[in-house]
């Protein structure tokens, strides 16, 4: 059962009303290393340099979707074990199961309650302390 203050966070969304919400639920749940960027392309070699516990990601954002950085990552020898949660608003079968067979390890819709984006967490972590 990990302390949430322990895992470093990185959120990906092209949307700074967003990225500052998610920011928030995270420091609200616990977390106190929450990092962000506003592009895959951007987060990547973030994540490459300084390594992170959880990757929480938006699928639609210009340049790399959220799908395009979850095969980098999970091609990243390195970064490629990172926990991946997509949090985005498609909900659409395909987005899922093409998530799902990259290696996504959950998946939350927007809009979303604080609960339920803990309980995405806490199925890959354990219970937060």
């Amino acid at each position: 059962m990990p302390a949430a203050s322990a895992i470093k966070v990185m959120v990906v969304d092209d949307q700074t009303s967003m990225r500052a919400m998610i920011r928030r639920t995270l420091q609200d749940l616990g977390f106190r290393d929450v990092r962000d960027k506003a592009s895959a392309l951007e987060a990547l070699p973030a994540v490459q340099n300084d390594r992170v516990h959880l990757i929480i990601s938006d699928y639609n954002m210009p340049d790399m979707d959220g799908l395009e950085f979850l095969k980098a990552v999970r091609a990243d020898p390195i970064i490629g074990k990172t926990v991946f949660i997509m949090l985005t608003g498609s909900s659409e079968k395909s987005v899922v199961q093409k998530a799902a067979e990259l290696g996504v390890n959950n998946y939350v819709v927007k809009p979303f309650a604080p609960a339920a984006l803990k309980e995405k967490i806490e199925r890959v972590f354990g219970e937060l302390s």
